[in-house]
């Protein structure tokens, strides 16, 4: 059974799943806990955010470069995964378990040491994980489809992580509801990991040094266009997860539980159109198609404008979702293409750096979005959920829908840049590239 099952779309698509409940759970409602719940500013919620990113730049390269020399009879990457899984649990837990009576600076505090020592297990698991995509899976159409199941797991993971998470944290708190995603993420990772068998050939192939492996990257143009239009995009993701709880309260004046109505309504429409989205990625040039996604996503944005109500909310929502279908199934097949023609060009396998200085630019999206929050909130005087200003209506509005839509716009105008010609020589190095 268990040979059946090795690398198998479905198999390696569980890890996503049980990364992605617990950091849908953190990305949507750690700034609802910490700044509408626990009363910290927003001054102070940015501050930590940019010391984090600060981390994250040195970090991000670093796992990505010893992962990609990792030597072990177990797999490149496998042993981080596994090793990193009580750690990654223990983090998570930890940021929504916050002693009683912290306020002020000490509550930044420990926002800080919590989101730290979180994001920096957190870069650990994506590098490595993601690092396993363009090995395991070959050539355009099984990308694809593994892309496309990837994507329908992780649908589902940000449908539990939104619509579940205040069911949880309504009847027991955040800080069980937080053990509870912890042991699901380790149960899901761990059947991942049972399945996965890393390449050989990839860990006979001497590594290069990190000066070189590092130049070689930065001098990578398509990589870096296509990453920095990504990061725009991926802004949109962070922002309107983490803003739709206060949306529902302050735009749509409608209770907190009902916010699992509004967040299920969204996802689950957003299963079959990743279907959609596989089917219309197989039609066409895989850049133009993640272009056609990036733009499907800015015009998906304008409904949030105009939702009044639950009923139109999730109206809105559903349009949403066809926009954010597209951008999670498409980027996955363009990376791959620019890590197959650097292995084309180099003769090495370097996803581990690619996919670290990948995530640490998509990830610096959180300071945008962190930045949005605290200028938009300036603006119309939203501090915390403690002094929440005369128009915090406006606020959310502003933030769910005009701050995307601008930022999807600068992101498929940058996305015209990207230009990849795949050559003869790229395609016959990387078939001869076996699994």
């Amino acid at each position: 059974m268990r040979e059946r099952l090795r690398n198998s779309p479905v198999m390696y698509a569980f890890g996503m799943l049980a990364m992605m409940i617990p950091s849908t759970a953190f990305g949507s409602f750690y700034s609802y806990f910490y700044v509408e719940k626990l009363g910290l500013g927003i001054g102070l919620a940015t501050l930590a955010r940019t010391i984090y990113l600060i981390w994250d730049a040195v970090n991000q390269p670093l796992f990505g470069y010893l992962s990609d020399r990792t030597n072990t009879r177990y797999g490149r990457r496998r042993p981080w995964i596994i090793g990193a899984i009580p750690l990654f649990m223990l983090s998570f837990i930890f940021i929504f378990t916050v002693p009683p009576g912290l306020a002020g600076y000490a509550l930044f505090a420990w926002f800080l040491i919590a989101l730290v020592l979180f994001e920096a297990v957190a870069t650990v698991l994506w590098v490595n994980y993601g690092a396993l995509f363009p090995e395991l899976f070959q050539g355009d159409r099984p990308r694809a489809k593994a892309s496309a199941i990837q994507q329908g797991f992780q649908i589902i993971a940000l449908l539990i992580g939104t619509a579940l998470t205040p069911i949880l944290f309504g009847a027991m708190g955040f800080s069980r509801m937080s053990m509870i995603f912890a042991v699901a993420f380790a149960l899901f990772m761990l059947l991942c990991m049972w399945s996965v068998k890393e390449n050989e050939q990839a860990r006979s192939v001497q590594p290069m040094g990190f000066k070189e492996s590092f130049k070689e990257t930065l001098q990578n143009k398509p990589f870096w266009i296509f990453n920095i239009a990504n990061s725009f995009a991926q802004t949109v993701n962070g922002l309107i997860s983490s803003m739709i709880p206060f949306y529902a309260k302050y735009v749509l004046q409608i209770p907190e539980y009902q916010v699992s109505i509004l967040l299920g309504s969204i996802f689950i429409s957003v299963i079959p159109l990743v279907g959609v989205w596989y089917w219309l990625i197989r039609k066409m040039d895989q850049v133009r198609g993640w272009r056609l996604s990036l733009l499907a996503y800015a015009l998906s944005v304008i409904p949030l404008w105009f939702s009044t109500s639950l009923i139109s909310g999730i109206v809105a929502g559903i349009l949403f979702g066809f926009g954010l279908a597209g951008f999670l199934v498409t980027p996955p097949v363009v990376s791959s293409i620019i890590i197959d023609q650097d292995f084309a060009k180099t003769g090495r396998r370097r996803e581990g750096m690619y996919t670290a200085i990948g995530g640490f630019i998509t990830r610096s999206s959180g300071l945008i979005s962190a930045l949005a929050f605290l200028l938009v909130g300036m603006i119309f005087g939203y501090e915390s959920g403690d002094n929440p200003g005369a128009d915090p209506e406006t606020t959310f509005r502003y933030l769910v829908s005009i701050v995307p839509l601008t930022l999807l716009v600068i992101s498929f105008i940058v996305s015209l840049f990207v230009k990849l010609e795949r050559t003869p020589k790229h395609e016959s190095q990387i078939l001869n590239y076996k699994l």
